[in-house]
């Protein structure tokens, strides 16, 4: 049975390299088709189904045009590749994004952007009045500082301060239009961060472009940009941490992966995972320069807002997001985790532990049986870990699929002839 599989794979992965680059961006595209009708079809999320509607004539419209122009075979293919990547990205991230932003403003009520972004806007509100952003916090039996006529974990700044500068034009404007929409700017700063790590990362044309479609114009991460948006920014800056470290420049990795860590903690496995394979330019171990950045950065943007409010700074950042805040999250996806907690309670205190402890003593032998870990083997390594976490998580989102997937995609980006540990995937 495992020896059929492991052909019928092979075979799968032959038959997709033997595709022509216009002919596999076309298939990628017919599926994105379905699934953002699928989703507009199905989504009780407003921001969500309008985006699905959005988009789906965008992505078969781009389906069609690399199918008809794969089998013509044309001239110049990476040229044209990027052309409909352009046009798919502005079809499914830049018009959706701008009528959901000026739907918002027209009505706020409506939900036409996740619950983040007005959470994100508010805490740079405080943050610009020189207000702490870590107000809400459970005790007593009750949410101190709840925001009245809101859901609980709406009072909730799940993030490190950092963040709170996409919500500044917002906060600079007193109130919420088009134009301030947080998501715009985290849009902006995830589409220039991408531009540069893929001028920095050493490989082909096709790869960038395929690392590209999965960050940008997919709804692996195009739904994101348009509805949410938090977790591109952070990809991003991940994605030029990982360029960086491949071109051994360790100052540009500890500035990216610093300012990726002083905005959400799931940028620490990452900026920690670089400690054990960050090299100069002379192939010296570069860990404390890449450490100094990320400490130097955490701990000027961090630091004040522990020694303000300690309880309340743990409370939002460590508690809440781990189901540990006795408030119900939105981030509740009938994953294993989820589903087991619901079941019984208190295994939401032992599962993502328990994977912890079991995860990093596997972890640690492979790293010690593969040393000197490689850059492509850490990804691998990130990517296990994250799909793992994902699945024993109390309190998790389907949504977090874009860290191991687009993990996964670096690591065979960045496989070198020598790593042995991830057999070469034709993404």
């Amino acid at each position: 049975m495992m020896t059929q599989l492991a052909a019928s794979r092979t075979r799968s992965v032959a038959w997709w390299a033997r595709l022509h680059g216009l002919s596999s961006d076309g298939a990628l595209y017919a599926i994105s088709a379905v699934f953002a009708l699928l989703l507009g079809l199905s989504s009780g999320q407003v921001a969500q189904w309008h985006w699905g509607f959005l988009t789906a004539a965008p992505y078969g419209a781009a389906a069609l045009a690399g199918l008809v122009l794969g089998r013509v075979r044309v001239r110049r293919t990476t040229l044209v590749r990027l052309g409909l990547l352009a046009l798919v990205i502005m079809g499914s991230v830049v018009i959706p994004l701008a009528l959901e932003a000026r739907w918002r403003h027209q009505d706020p009520n409506q939900g036409y952007a996740q619950p983040e972004v007005s959470v994100i806007e508010r805490s740079a509100t405080y943050v610009s009045q020189g207000q702490d952003p870590y107000r809400s916090y459970y005790t007593d039996g009750r949410v101190v500082d709840e925001l009245h006529g809101l859901p609980a974990y709406e009072s909730f700044f799940p993030y490190f301060p950092l963040m709170s500068v996409f919500g500044l034009p917002s906060a600079e404007t007193h109130a919420s239009s088009g134009l301030s929409d947080a998501r715009i700017l985290m849009s902006l700063m995830t589409l220039l961060v991408s531009l540069a790590a893929l001028v920095m990362l050493r490989t082909t044309r096709q790869k960038k472009i395929r690392i590209a479609q999965v960050l940008l114009a997919l709804p692996t991460g195009a739904l994101f940009l348009s509805t949410g948006g938090d977790d591109m920014p952070i990809l991003a800056l991940l994605l030029l941490g990982v360029a960086a470290l491949q071109r051994r420049s360790a100052n540009t990795a500890g500035i990216s992966l610093g300012l990726a860590a002083a905005m959400k903690l799931t940028a620490w496995p990452v900026a920690f995972g670089a400690l054990l394979v960050a090299h100069d330019k002379k192939d010296r171990p570069a860990w404390r320069t890449v450490a100094l950045w990320v400490t130097g950065i955490v701990m000027v943007t961090v630091v004040p807002f522990v020694v303000k409010a300690p309880w309340a700074f743990f409370s939002n950042v460590f508690a809440f997001p781990l189901g540990l805040a006795h408030v119900a999250s939105p981030a509740a996806s009938d994953l294993p985790g989820h589903v087991l907690t619901t079941w019984w309670p208190p295994l939401g205190h032992v599962l993502a532990p328990l994977a912890l402890l079991v995860g990093g003593y596997f972890a640690a032998k492979y790293a010690r049986r593969h040393w000197p870990l490689s850059l492509s083997q850490l990804l691998g390594l990130l990517s296990i870990a994250f799909l793992v976490m994902m699945c024993v998580a109390s309190a998790t989102r389907i949504g977090y699929i874009i860290y191991p997937l687009n993990f996964a995609l670096w690591a065979w980006v960045c496989r070198e002839d020598q790593d042995v540990a991830f057999e070469t995937v034709a993404f």
